[in-house]
């Protein structure tokens, strides 16, 4: 959570732009073997050096990490001095798809057919086991899932990064982008680097191996590690939290993920708006839903269908067909709090529609109130 490009989409940017295009096999006369070119060898991470400013910092974080989480101050230091700068980590994270990408641009990355297709497939296949994690938090189901189909391809792409790695580049070397630093992305980063080490204690993981995004988030549903010891939940009974290899812990910590954040049962996520002719455009400061109805009427903004009279938002994105305008309600601003796009958002919410086969602007189906309250 709070990351920036789900882990799915950077493959898939990468690959869309040769994906589409067959290749026409030509035959090559033979080549001397003198001739044939010896693939250079995988360049060795380059160290970087630290400035006296940086080793302070990292000495304080060895202190305050073996405090906080009752770990030996040796083997903190051990262990980090075992984690390498990735200079592919600092690229990927000064240049996110949300802030280069229109929403026509976004949307193709996660909304196709064959992403639908295995959606409903996947639903199909563990509908008893996700529907009863939705009637215990009140989360639907294809809501859940469909965190899991945008960040990993339900499991088909959980990340080759090394957590530590990623984490200790961002934490000390996180970039300076347009020529600004950004000290508070780069405390961020510190403490989840430091939950990491609490985390690798807390469930026996082997802290050198784990794999993730190149933000560091990890599992089925790519919770980092603040999230994952905060919200992650035993959901088949075994004893552990494993959210790399059991599907009913990722439904059943993704749901407790959301109900934490204020999720409400039962109520709508987004509706489509029209705009009135003539009316200026409005773009709230943040998503939090913190207007009436009437005050975005007052502005020029309806719903294109009756919804309840509850706080909402507005967001306006620049689709294939067009500005379109929707109104967003809490629930659209507890999945920001899994990414704080709101493209991601919308990429989430229509999913998890086209999942469970409902058009964008039906209201949810009604689900009982949670079971049980979940911590």
């Amino acid at each position: 959570m709070n990351k920036l490009l789900p882990l799915l989409a950077v493959t898939a940017v990468l690959l869309s732009s040769c994906q589409n295009t067959p290749v026409k096999k030509t035959p090559m006369a033979p080549v001397p073997a003198a001739a044939v070119p010896v693939p250079a060898p995988e360049p060795m991470p380059v160290p970087v050096p630290d400035t006296a400013e940086l080793s302070v910092r990292k000495e304080q974080f060895i202190r305050d990490t073996a405090r906080k989480h009752a770990l030996p101050e040796s083997y903190v230091r051990e262990t980090l001095a075992k984690a390498q700068y990735k200079q592919g980590i600092v690229n990927a994270m000064s240049k996110p798809a949300e802030s280069t990408k229109t929403w026509a641009q976004y949307r193709p990355i996660f909304l196709t057919d064959g992403r639908i297709a295995q959606g409903r497939k996947y639903l199909s296949e563990n509908r008893v086991e996700v529907e009863r994690v939705a009637a215990q938090y009140g989360v639907p189901p294809e809501i859940i899932l469909a965190i899991m189909g945008v960040e990993t391809g339900w499991g088909q792409n959980m990340g080759s990064h090394n957590v530590l790695d990623a984490l200790y580049t961002l934490a000390f070397y996180y970039p300076v982008i347009n020529g600004k630093p950004n000290p508070a992305r780069s405390a961020f980063f510190t403490d989840e680097l430091s939950q990491l080490f609490a985390l690798a204690k807390e469930e026996g993981f082997d802290i050198l191996s784990l794999k993730g995004s190149y933000a560091g988030a990890m599992g089925l549903g790519q919770f980092m590690p603040s999230s994952y010891r905060k919200y992650a939940k035993d959901g088949d009974g075994d004893g552990k939290r494993d959210l790399f290899n059991s599907r009913q812990d990722a439904f059943a910590s993704i749901a407790n993920y959301f109900i934490g954040y204020g999720w409400q049962t039962g109520k709508p996520t987004f509706v489509r708006a029209s705009m009135a002719a003539g009316s200026p455009p409005f773009k709230p400061e943040n998503w939090e839903a913190k207007y009436s109805l009437a005050e975005l009427k007052a502005k020029g903004f309806t719903p294109n269908q009756p919804v309840p009279d509850l706080p909402v938002t507005l967001l306006t994105l620049e689709g294939a067909q067009g500005t379109e305008h929707w109104i967003g309600f809490k629930n659209f601003w507890v999945i920001t709090r899994y990414n704080r796009s709101p493209m991601y958002a919308m990429s989430v919410h229509q999913l998890s529609q086209e999942i469970a086969r409902k058009p964008y602007n039906t209201p949810p189906a009604a689900l009982p109130e949670p079971a049980a309250a979940a911590q």
